[in-house]
């Protein structure tokens, strides 16, 4: 697929959401937040990723991909483990990947990449986000984490989307939050 006027389009507003003089507008747009929903079809993903790789200089931005830390989680443990712990907790898998006990989990692996963007003065960006989904993990949990809201640098998450009216629907078809941030659509 070209890389069409609309996607560039796409683009340029995140250009234009990530410089200084719009860092204010920015945490007033999103509520107070700091973060900044890039969203797309999931069906062109690798599009945007690729695109974004090539135009977002990785000297100033953090990509975080967030299917590897979920595979790193799972390799923290071993996979007999990590599946028995997880059928014993498959109605509530936010005590899985993301409880308030001192264990490492996918929330934490999350947030400690987002501090080390934030330590070598680096926007972090969120890929890969759709593997989030059934973790009990959602945007605004991110969103709303300290590390996220007290950075200097806005949260960048490439988020596979689509807007429906005024609600925003993550992997096209759960609804999700945009309150504690601004969404590029």
């Amino acid at each position: 697929m070209a890389f069409t006027d609309e996607h560039k389009a796409k683009f340029d507003n995140l250009r234009v959401s990530l410089e200084i003089q719009n860092r204010e507008q920015l945490k007033r747009t999103a509520n107070g937040g700091n973060s900044i929903l890039f969203a797309y079809e999931p069906s062109e993903e690798i599009l945007y990723l690729n695109k974004a790789r090539e135009i977002l200089d990785g000297n100033q931005y953090h990509f975080i991909d967030i299917a590897k830390l979920l595979v790193q989680y799972i390799d923290m443990d071993g996979w007999e483990d990590f599946k028995a712990y997880y059928n014993d907790f498959l109605n509530t898998p936010h005590l899985v990947f993301s409880s308030d006990d001192e264990a490492t989990d996918l929330m934490d692996l999350i947030i400690n990449e987002i501090k080390s963007a934030c330590d070598n003065n680096q926007i972090p960006v969120l890929i890969r986000t759709g593997v989030l989904y059934g973790t009990g993990i959602e945007n605004l949990n991110i969103m709303e984490h300290p590390a996220v809201m007290t950075h200097k640098q806005p949260l960048i998450v490439f988020y596979p989307a689509k807007m429906q009216g005024d609600n925003l629907l993550f992997l096209n078809f759960k609804p999700a939050s945009k309150y504690r941030c601004t969404v590029i659509d």
